[in-house]
């Protein structure tokens, strides 16, 4: 096999591991910060569903919205439960937020 179609094969494989790994860690993190007491991936539970979060915002560019929104908790985009503030940091706000928007 030439040089030119291993390296990309490397790459795209080092790709896919990497963000495989950072969905697993995402989650992880998740479970770690109790957010799945109240969200759960594919299924609404006190709070919407994370798929339910990335459809209604994919595409607007919502990012830094939703990390605030982790950090500083809110109500009524999603009813009249609030969500309580959260013990994170920005870089784990944005992954949280990252890994929601990849679902």
């Amino acid at each position: 096999m030439s040089k030119r179609l291993i390296t990309p094969a490397l790459v795209a494989v080092g790709l896919l591991f990497g963000i495989a790994s950072n969905v697993q860690a995402s989650e992880a993190l998740a479970k770690s910060k109790n957010c799945m007491a109240c969200h759960a991936v594919d299924k609404k539970m006190v709070g919407p569903s994370y798929k339910d979060v990335a459809a209604k915002y994919k595409g607007k560019g919502a990012e830094a919205t939703l990390a605030a929104k982790i950090k500083k908790g809110g109500v009524g985009a999603w009813g009249n439960v609030p969500m309580p503030p959260n013990n994170v940091t920005d870089a784990e706000a944005a992954s949280l937020v990252k890994w929601v928007m990849s679902l």
